[in-house]
Formats: structure tokens, C-alpha cells, sequence
């Protein structure tokens, strides 16, 4: 059996794409590092940020609520799990980037244009979202679970615990906000369409009650409509992008192909 003489050039983009996407990797480790090492110079100041909303507590102002550290690890560990996260926030930017560069290579010309407005896009939305949770959400829900018993039980929390709470409820909202973002990508990868999301209103609506239940733990139907109503907006949204960025029917396909493909 005579060996194919065509194997190794077959093999050679794909090795091509794995060593790309080792240096994108690499360099986008190195940007999260970095922002890691600015953020945790300033650990203290975000943690008083981040225990802003308890501070709309009766208790909290009445001195009955504590946040305490309950293990000898736990100041360090809060330390690094809030440098990680401030960290990936300065640097992502420059992680889409990376993101963007290495799917470019793979896009029509005329696609690659929308790499400014897809990084600038993806984190401003992020931004946004987490911005509404702290401002908007956090200060009614977070009084509302510390002082849940009027003043009967006072409280002492673990700052570790607190802050993750608050941490991840940031987090789902910056990751809500990219709805729009991410129906943009897969409409025009083919894989959703605007009349596909507009036959579906009524099981989004469903399902953003739901996670909205679900993100605010609280029986308080006033602050799960703060998060279910600009989640409803988001999802209007993404369907008018995707029909603004629909894919053009076959006939009206350019002659274009990727620069780069597997």
C-alpha cells in the first residue's frame, strides 16, 4: 500500500489552526494575567464596592448585620476570586480581540468589517447588563433578603459567600445582555432567523420568567419584573437584528470565499 503523498498537506491547515489557536490562547492568558495583577492592587476598594447594596439594609445601618470571614482562608481566596473576575473584565477587550482574530482568517471580506463593532458590541453589552444589575436590582433585593424578617434575626454572613452571590448575579446579567450579540452571530452562521425568533415570543417569555425567578431569589414580584422586563426588550432586540442582519437569499450570494478554511 502505497502511502497518499496528499496526507500531509491535508493535515497542514489543520495543524496551522491548533498552533493559532495555542498563540491566541497564550496571549489572551497573559492579558487576563495582567488585569488580574492591576485588579488585585485594588482588592479593597472593590470589595467595599460590592458590599455597596447591603448598605441600603436597616440592619445593615443599625450596625446588625456583619459580613465576617468564617475560615483563615477566606480573605485570600475572596482576594483572588474578585482579582480573577475584575481582571477578566479590564481584559476582555483584548481577549475578543484575540477571539475575533482568530475566526477572521475564516470570514468573507466584506464580514470582517463588523470586527470593531462585534468587540466593542459584545463588551459594552456586558458592561451594561452588570451596571443595571448593581444599580438597579441589587439595592431592593439584597435589603430585602438581609432584613427579611424585620429586624427579628440579625445577620452574620460570610464575606465569601456574599460576595459570590453577588458576583455571580452580576455576571448572569452582563452574560443576559450579550443575547443580541450572540443572535447576531448565529443568524448570520444560518443557524437562527428573525421569523424563527418571532414564532417563538411566547416560549422566550416563558422561559425569561423563569430565569428571572430563578436570578432573583426573592418572592418580591417587583424586583423579578426588573429583571424579566429589559430581558423581554433584549430578546425584541435580537429579533430585529436578526432580521436586519439576515442572511441574503442564494441568488444574491457574492462570489466571495473565505480567505482561510479547514
Amino acid at each position: 500500500m502505497t502511502a497518499d503523498p496528499n496526507a500531509n498537506l491535508k493535515s497542514a491547515p489543520l495543524f496551522d489552526h491548533l498552533d493559532e489557536l495555542r498563540k491566541r490562547l497564550i496571549i489572551s492568558v497573559v492579558f487576563l494575567t495582567i488585569g488580574m495583577t492591576v485588579a488585585f492592587q485594588y482588592r479593597v476598594p472593590l470589595i467595599e464596592f460590592f458590599k455597596e447594596p447591603l448598605t441600603h439594609s436597616v440592619l445593615y445601618q443599625a450596625g446588625k448585620v456583619k459580613l465576617v470571614a468564617l475560615q483563615l482562608t477566606e480573605q485570600l481566596m475572596l482576594s483572588l476570586n474578585m482579582s480573577f473576575w475584575a481582571g477578566l473584565a479590564l481584559a476582555l477587550p483584548f481577549i475578543l480581540w484575540q477571539v475575533w482574530a482568530f475566526i477572521a482568517p475564516g470570514l468573507y471580506a466584506h464580514e470582517r468589517r463588523w470586527a470593531l463593532p462585534f468587540i466593542l458590541g459584545a463588551g459594552m453589552a456586558f458592561l451594561g447588563g452588570a451596571l443595571f444589575g448593581y444599580k438597579l436590582v441589587l439595592p431592593t433585593m439584597i435589603p430585602f433578603l438581609a432584613d427579611f424578617m424585620g429586624g427579628t434575626v440579625e445577620g452574620t454572613f460570610s464575606i465569601g459567600s456574599y460576595l459570590g452571590m453577588v458576583t455571580t448575579f452580576l455576571i448572569s446579567f452582563g452574560l443576559a445582555f450579550e443575547m443580541p450579540i450572540l443572535t447576531v452571530i448565529l443568524t448570520r452562521i444560518g443557524i437562527v432567523n428573525h421569523t424563527m425568533l418571532r414564532a417563538g415570543w411566547r416560549i422566550a417569555l416563558v422561559v425569561i420568567m423563569i430565569a428571572a425567578a430563578v436570578i432573583t431569589p426573592t418572592p418580591d414580584p417587583m424586583n423579578m419584573m426588573l429583571v424579566a422586563a429589559p430581558l423581554y426588550v433584549l430578546y425584541e432586540l435580537s429579533v430585529i437584528l436578526s432580521r436586519a442582519f439576515r442572511l441574503p437569499p442564494i441568488e444574491e450570494s457574492t462570489d466571495e470565499t473565505p480567505a482561510l478554511g479547514l
